[in-house]
């Protein structure tokens, strides 16, 4: 059974979820919610991805010689986590490892996240250790989904992404969950125009991008900026941007630590390309902000 905890500060504020250490409520000073909040298109807010991003081949995790099966994304986004620390502008919760987890991923671990707001920022902390004696395999990511359109009488297509740095203009395939070929994106220098036809084949996934922030933008009828949320990420080297095929009124932008598997690549999970591996005793930190611009 999960229970919930509201923050607040400095003109924003934050409802978290101990079932997946899921944000559930993001508003603005005025009570505006800016947060999707699920639905049949898809049933999540902002679910933390761990131990894997994306999907194995076959949904089966392979070590030394043994297949674990697991779903896309991992488990994490399903467990109850503990409450660590809970006051008004800050909250941290906790899963570790157990007989459960193991069934799917043979290692132990610890996953912290804590949630912060201040001067209309919310930040979003995963931190990874490996209490273990051997190296520890894993992907993380996050997964919020924005509202859009961001304004009540903005078109879908009247909203854009800006990132902060020239990207290559290409993101990878997917196929079935897996990646596949690159493909080019209707770039305009650094902005991506938005449009549902984007999504009709799933996610956007863009590897170890340049950029460390992008703006989603509404424009207004008269080019200027109805609403604007810079969406950051530190320690994150890979990005996904998805909304339901077909349509639904959400967008995410997902900053990732790996990604599903290649096409055809089916090896060690260890040796999978681009996963993270943490030393024993190591831990790593991943954040990433949403801030309220406009």
């Amino acid at each position: 059974m999960s229970d919930t905890h509201e923050i607040s500060a400095g003109g924003i504020s934050a409802v978290i979820s101990s079932h997946g250490a899921e944000l559930v409520g993001l508003r603005d000073a005025e009570g505006t919610e800016l947060l999707w909040q699920a639905g049949p298109e898809w049933p999540r807010h902002a679910p933390v991805l761990f131990p894997i991003v994306g999907k194995l081949a076959g949904d089966t995790l392979r070590h030394q010689g043994r297949d674990y099966p697991i779903g896309q994304h991992g488990f994490a986004r399903d467990r109850r986590f503990d409450w660590i620390e809970r006051t008004a502008e800050r909250a941290t919760l906790r899963l570790r490892d157990d007989a459960e987890t193991r069934a799917a991923y043979p290692f132990p671990f610890t996953l912290d996240v804590t949630f912060a707001v201040a001067a209309k920022t919310l930040t979003v902390t995963s931190s990874v250790t490996n209490p273990g004696d051997a190296p520890l395999p894993c992907g993380v990511g996050a997964h919020p989904g924005f509202r859009w359109p961001l304004v009540d009488g903005v078109a879908k297509t009247d909203h854009v992404v800006e990132f902060d740095t020239p990207e290559t203009g290409m993101a990878l395939s997917v196929e079935g969950g897996l990646l596949g070929a690159a493909k080019p994106l209707p770039f305009d220098g650094r902005t991506l125009n938005l449009a549902e036809a984007l999504f009709e084949r799933d996610a956007l996934v863009m590897p170890s991008v340049a950029s460390r922030s992008v703006r989603f933008v509404a424009r207004a009828g008269d080019g200027s900026d109805a609403r604007v949320l810079t969406v950051a990420w530190e320690g994150y080297k890979d990005l996904g941007i998805w909304s339901k095929p077909g349509g639904a009124p959400f967008l995410c932008i997902e900053p990732w630590f790996s990604m599903a598997s290649p096409v055809g690549w089916d090896g060690e999970f260890a040796d999978k390309p681009g996963v993270l591996v943490l030393a024993p005793g190591a831990t790593r930190d991943f954040a990433w902000s949403v801030q309220i611009d406009a």
